[in-house]
């Protein structure tokens, strides 16, 4: 079965988040009304698997080998058939 995953990636809180700095500084110089702005990225991945629980099992590997940083990065997985 053809599986497609998007995970985001974010930090934890209480980690300092340099570009959501930057980019709420210099939408605050543009006179937008901005209170904060956090960072993530998001992965959207297609891969084959057994079945979904198989997937999210795979997914969760590759987050945890690869994707995210343990120690600072939340992630959150959602998985839907193709």
């Amino acid at each position: 079965m053809r599986i497609r995953a998007k995970i985001e990636v974010a930090l934890k809180p209480g980690h300092s988040d340099p570009e959501g700095e930057t980019t709420k500084q210099s939408l605050r110089e543009l006179h937008f009304p901005v209170r904060s702005v956090s960072v993530s990225k998001v992965y959207k991945i297609d891969l084959d698997s057994k079945n979904t629980a198989q997937a999210r099992k795979t997914i969760d590997e590759m987050c945890r080998r690869l994707l995210a940083n343990p120690v600072k990065d939340d992630y959150v997985i959602k998985i839907e058939e193709v």
